[in-house]
Formats: C-alpha cells, sequence, structure tokens
C-alpha cells in the first residue's frame, strides 16, 4: 500500500512547503500520539539537529503530542544514533528526530524510532497516515501532556558510545582530526574520542542555524583531506549533520568511504572468529568489496539502496554487519541504527588491535573504478521495456564479465536514470558508461 507522507527514511522536504509546515508536524504530533499513546503516562523523546527552523518544529510537534496527551521528553540537539538509544533508555513508545541528515539548511523533516530504537514499522506508519485524515480533537484539559527537557541527554550517549569498544582500549597517542558537519555531534563527537586519550582536532563545530553540511561533512570532506596532512593527524572522521554516517580520511589525505569501512571492520570480526553471517551492502556497494568478501569466504548479499532495506535484510538473515557506500554503517552488535560515533569507535579498535593505520587497513580491498552518469529521462516505466537499452546493457555486461556490473536505476526522487557502471579497467568502464548514457538519452 503506497504511503502519502513517508519516504524510506520519515517525512522529508522544503521548510514551508508542505508537508514540512508548523501546521502538519503540529497535526503529525498529535496523530503519532494517537496512534502511540495507548497507555498512561505514554512519553516520546524528541530531538533535533542544528537547522534554524527545528526550534520551530520542535515547538509544533510538542504542542501536538500535548493534544494527544503523550509525555514529550525534549533532548535539544542530538544525532539521530542517540535518539534510538534514549528511546529504549527511557522507555519511550517512540522516539522523533527532527532532521534532513545531509540536506542543506533549507530542508527538514521528521524521522521516527520505535520503542526498540528501530525504524517504525510500515503498519504502524499506515496507521499514522490514517489518523491524519482525521480532524484534529485534543484530550481533555486534565488529560493533556506534558514536556519536560533532559538536560544530561548528551552525557549519556556518549558514555553509551565510550562503551561499544573493550574497557582496556583507549586512543591514547591518536591525533584525530573530526568534522562534525556543523551538525547534531558537534558537542558530542570531539568529547567521546578525547574522553578516550585521543589528541582531538574539531572542525565545523560552531553551528548557527544555517551552516549545517555547508562544505563540510560525510559529503564534503575536502577541508578534512587537507586539515589530516597539514596537523600529522593519525586519520580524520568526518560526520554527516545528524551523525548517522560518516566518512574517514586517511594520514595520507584519502578518503576511506562506507564500504571500505565495513569491510574491514567485517573482515577483523571473521578473524576473530566472532562474525556472525555475512555483510549486507546495497545496490550501490562496490564491486571491489564484494570479491574481498567472497575470498574471505563471508557470505554477502544486496538489497535496494537505504539503511532501512540493510536493516530489514540484517534481521532476516540474523546478521549483524551492514551498509553503504555513503557512510551508513550498521553494527547491530553494537546497537539498533547506523551511527557514525559508533562506528568510527569500531573502527578505532581494529587500528588498535591490529597494529595497523588506516591507509593499510583500507588497502586490503581493492575499490573498482565506478562512473555514475543522471540523465534526465521523464517516462522512467518505460526503460525496462525499451529492447535497445535491454540489449546494450547486455553487451556491456558480456564484456565486463565477472569483473563488472551494469546498473540502470530511475530516481525515486527526481526525473532521471543513473547509469551505473563498474569493473577492474577504468578506461572501459568509462567508455561504456557514457555509450549507455547517450543511448538512455536518446530515448528520452
Amino acid at each position: 500500500m503506497t504511503k502519502k507522507y513517508f519516504g524510506t527514511d520519515g517525512i522529508r522536504g522544503k521548510v514551508g512547503e508542505h508537508p514540512i509546515t508548523p501546521e502538519f508536524i503540529l497535526k503529525l504530533g498529535w496523530a503519532v500520539g494517537k496512534v502511540l499513546g495507548s497507555k498512561p503516562g505514554s512519553k516520546i523523546v524528541v530531538g533535533k539537529d542544528t537547522r534554524i527552523s527545528g526550534y520551530m518544529f520542535e515547538s509544533a510537534l510538542e504542542a501536538g503530542l500535548s493534544a494527544a496527551g503523550m509525555k514529550t521528553l525534549l533532548v535539544g540537539p542530538m544525532p539521530t544514533p542517540a535518539i534510538a538509544y534514549l528511546t529504549r533508555a527511557f522507555r519511550a513508545e517512540a522516539g522523533i528526530v527532527i532532521s534532513a541528515s545531509h540536506n542543506s539548511f533549507t530542508d527538514n523533516g521528521i524521522k521516527f524510532f520505535s520503542s526498540e530504537g528501530k525504524k517504525l514499522p510500515d503498519d504502524i506508519e499506515h496507521a499514522i497516515e490514517a489518523q491524519l485524515d482525521l480532524p484534529l480533537i485534543p484530550v481533555g484539559t486534565a488529560e493533556l501532556g506534558k514536556a519536560e527537557r533532559i538536560d544530561d541527554a548528551a552525557g549519556r550517549y556518549i558514555e553509551f558510545c565510550k562503551g561499544t569498544i573493550p574497557a582496556e582500549f583507549n586512543l591514547q597517542g591518536l591525533k584525530i582530526a573530526v568534522d562534525c558537519a556543523n551538525g547534531a555531534t558537534y558537542h558530542i563527537a570531539p568529547k567521546v574520542f578525547s574522553e578516550l586519550g585521543a589528541n582531538v582536532v574539531e572542525l565545523f563545530v560552531e553551528p548557527n542555524g544555517l551552516n549545517i553540511n555547508e562544505g563540510c561533512g560525510a559529503t564534503d570532506a575536502k577541508v578534512l583531506q587537507k586539515t589530516v596532512p597539514a596537523e600529522k593527524a593519525d586519520l580524520g572522521i568526518a560526520l554527516d549533520g545528524d551523525g548517522d554516517r560518516l566518512m574517514c580520511v586517511d594520514h595520507n589525505g584519502e578518503i576511506v568511504d562506507g564500504d571500505q569501512i565495513l569491510f574491514i571492520i567485517a573482515k577483523h570480526r571473521k578473524i576473530q572468529g566472532k562474525l556472525i553471517g555475512g555483510v549486507v551492502g546495497t545496490l550501490m556497494t562496490n564491486l571491489g568489496m564484494e570479491v574481498a568478501l567472497q575470498e574471505l569466504s563471508i557470505p554477502f548479499v544486496r538489497t535496494n539502496i537505504g539503511d532501512r532495506y540493510v536493516m530489514e535484510k540484517l534481521e532476516e538473515l540474523g546478521w549483524q554487519y551492514g551498509g553503504e557506500s555513503s557512510g551508513h554503517v550498521i553494527c547491530l552488535n553494537r546497537t539498533t541504527t547506523g551511527a557514525g560515533i559508533i562506528t568510527a569507535l569500531q573502527l578505532l579498535a581494529v587500528m588498535g588491535q591490529t597494529g595497523k593505520d588506516l591507509a593499510s587497513l583500507s588497502a586490503e580491498m581493492e575499490k573498482y573504478p565506478q562512473v555514475m552518469i543522471n540523465v534526465q529521462f521523464k517516462d522512467k516505466a518505460s526503460l525496462a521495456d525499451n529492447p535497445k537499452i535491454t540489449q546494450a546493457v547486455q553487451s556491456a555486461e558480456q564484456q565486463l564479465g565477472n569483473k563488472g556490473r551494469v546498473l540502470l536505476r530511475p530516481s525515486g526522487t527526481e526525473p532521471v536514470v543513473r547509469v551505473m557502471v563498474e569493473g577492474e579497467d577504468a578506461e572501459l568502464v568509462t567508455q561504456i558508461a557514457t555509450q549507455l548514457a547517450d543511448l538512455v538519452r536518446s530515448a528520452s
């Protein structure tokens, strides 16, 4: 059943444009409260990132939840994975994050976590959408919900993060540059690493409501790439605006992406004899990771793009590790969702236990050249029925053999088709991608 408002990761859009308006968010709070507030004393944890519109939507959500009789626990600017943790810690019915993740400040959105700290199941999202179609009628005055601000939320999450690595492990002697994207981790990530003993170089930790993700963070690590060698740091860590994903930079200033990070952690667990099952990636996971995992006899499966689908597959298979090249890495033996700080700590633990630097560890997986071209294409549904395109894809796959892939993927959010080709030969990959993109363009 198609959802009217919910996407793969909550509800997101441009601030001031439906549904990201105060009126809608107020009613959304009420609808969530009516669906989840089934017992007296029900409460919901509400956090946000640092974008300026968060103040407006926090107040709207609080009003809507109060109208439904729900108690609201306000924790202020906090990473998305912190809300997943705090929802469980406070035994709340749900957690809500006001964030548009890696988008600019002009966007915002609402993400949800269940009482277990996981994404809401489809049936609950459908129930909330059905409630939104009803008139907003507040509960009786005596039953209205109250709000409480939790002042020690940051400290709670800092301690939780530190507890995800062995007690005897510390970061003494390491110099780490940390880019917080002027986002929700600005007051948390530097403390986690410094309290564990690292010398921390702080970058982009002065949010002003407008500068979140602006020329910084996991989506733009250029400054971090320059800073790490200049500061003679051992590595750099770049988090996105809401802290659920990361990119790393080795001591040479080279990017280490989500695929490489996931491979390093999974390989180490395999060597330790502690890896349960295999690894889940997506359609965009680099073929080099799949090949490297096969050489280690580690099972690997792909899902659709989105950490929601990675999580669903992990739970279905009973595995613990999965992620995306964009930096969403899920370690289910440590937490319930993608968490940039916690993933970074797992990576640092591997470095400490192996005595290898990040450049050496990432070199153990050969990344295949990958080319992506976006082609404007209005009638995306007709793509699969075009015999010329189908034949061209089959021909390309034959040229690449077992060491290459072709993926034509219609975008779910804009009128484009993403033409992706990867393989061992960079020149051949570029040639095939260009030819396929031209063919798709001519058919549009």
